[in-house]
């Protein structure tokens, strides 16, 4: 099996996680080089993959500047700034693992779609719930016709209440203008997931949520712009901050707010940086609850919830047919098959995720993949190629719109709109 060599631009949790694989099947994939504007976060991703100096950039274009160095690059920076590295590698020869959101620009998704059909490169997006073996069961359910013909669909994204505080309020995607909306940023993957599960294309689209609870007017009497500073409700408030990060845990997401992980560094970021702000007096302006209805040109029809107001994290949907329905909820590993007239439940459990942790076991899948087509020399696509996503995106795009302006979208005038540019 020929070993694959791979860039990463971007040294946060998202790359750190995909690249473990490189770790765990040292002889399958070895990371030779990688681009990170933080110095920390550069050098301990060195260390960790023995990488040489030389092969360490700030930035991308340094990395760039330099010969080719890799099979493929590896793309987790933020959601603004994946478009330019993106053209960058596959203009130099780079076969490309771009994190979702392709990006918060419609006009950008459709130009890297089409690129994607050009390129004579793999060029996937970290679409990862279509590897996990939840997901994958539930497709080939569908697709071997165990309830019937599909008709409709019903699935929930639980954000959980400390994770919407911690990544959609204090966090870096707590801002439409500087990350993506939150039906972007959060739900792409869900999105991507029911048209997948459709198997058509998706025609139209209507949305409706707001920013409700994490606002001023629901701050408590007398709390401060900062938890530190003598909140009046730190006993009884959810998300006071040293309740969160201040504890042992030292695991995400305490992880997220220093690179320094210890107490007098992460009180000094509850005290400086975002992290340590009242979830009441940020600047956030990204969603807390939305809901997206969606009918796809096989008639199939899907209500996706997403809210923060969850205590888990987790998704469950539910399918259903003309002879059937399933039941699932991912983080339990379990799938409820239900048949009608005859009344038999079959029950599917996933005891055994064979040490693929992440996204219920996609993460890992995804880079075998990736691995898989890279050394196929790009002549084939996998199940999140660039091209394919760009429809995904633009069901989250129209999403926004519906919501903001109370209206139905028609998908294909949404698109030809940012086609004509």
């Amino acid at each position: 099996m020929k070993k694959v060599s791979v860039a990463l631009i971007g040294a946060g949790l998202r790359g750190i996680n995909y690249l473990e694989y490189a770790l765990q099947h040292p002889m399958e994939l070895e990371v030779t080089a990688v681009a990170e504007p933080v110095r920390e976060r550069r050098e301990s991703f060195k260390h960790r993959h023995w990488i040489d100096d030389a092969n360490c950039f700030e930035d991308w274009d340094a990395f760039f500047a330099a010969p080719k160095m890799a099979d493929a690059v590896l793309i987790c920076t933020q959601d603004k700034q994946h478009f330019e590295p993106t053209m960058r590698a596959l203009q130099a020869g780079y076969h490309v693992l771009l994190e979702k959101p392709m990006s918060p620009d419609p006009e950008e998704c459709i130009r890297m779609g089409e690129i994607a059909s050009k390129a004579g490169k793999v060029f996937s997006i970290c679409h990862v719930l279509r590897y996990s073996p939840f997901f994958r069961t539930l497709k080939e359910l569908l697709e071997e016709g165990v309830i019937g013909r599909l008709m409709s669909i019903q699935h929930n994204e639980n954000v959980g209440y400390w994770h919407q505080a911690h990544s959609f309020v204090r966090g870096n995607w707590r801002r439409k203008d500087e990350s993506s909306p939150m039906i972007l940023a959060k739900s792409c993957h869900d999105l991507d997931i029911l048209l997948w599960l459709a198997d058509a294309d998706c025609v139209r689209v209507s949305s409706f949520g707001s920013l409700t609870h994490f606002t001023a007017a629901e701050a408590p009497e007398g709390a401060p712009l900062r938890c530190l500073d003598g909140c009046p409700a730190a006993d009884e408030c959810l998300y006071y901050a040293p309740n969160l990060y201040l504890t042992a845990d030292t695991n995400w997401p305490t992880s997220a707010i220093s690179d320094d992980m210890s107490y007098s560094a992460r009180y000094k970021a509850l005290q400086e940086g975002p992290y340590g702000r009242c979830v009441y007096h940020c600047d956030n302006d990204v969603v807390d609850h939305q809901v997206v209805n969606l009918e796809f040109s096989n008639s199939v029809t899907a209500a996706f919830t997403m809210s923060a107001f969850t205590r888990d994290v987790s998704r469950t949907i539910k399918l259903m047919g003309t002879r059937g329905e399933i039941r699932g909820a991912m983080e339990k590993n379990e799938i409820e098959i239900i048949h009608f007239g005859s009344g038999k439940v079959e029950r599917i459990s996933f005891d055994d995720m064979g040490g693929h942790v992440g996204h219920g076991g996609g993460d890992m899948r995804l880079i075998k993949d990736f691995l898989k087509l890279v050394r196929d020399g790009g002549q084939t696509q996998g199940l999140t190629s660039a091209d394919r996503s760009v429809q995904s995106h633009l069901m989250a795009f129209a999403a926004e719109q519906s919501r903001i302006e109370g209206s139905i979208i028609r998908l294909e005038e949404f698109r030809q709109r940012y086609t004509a540019k």
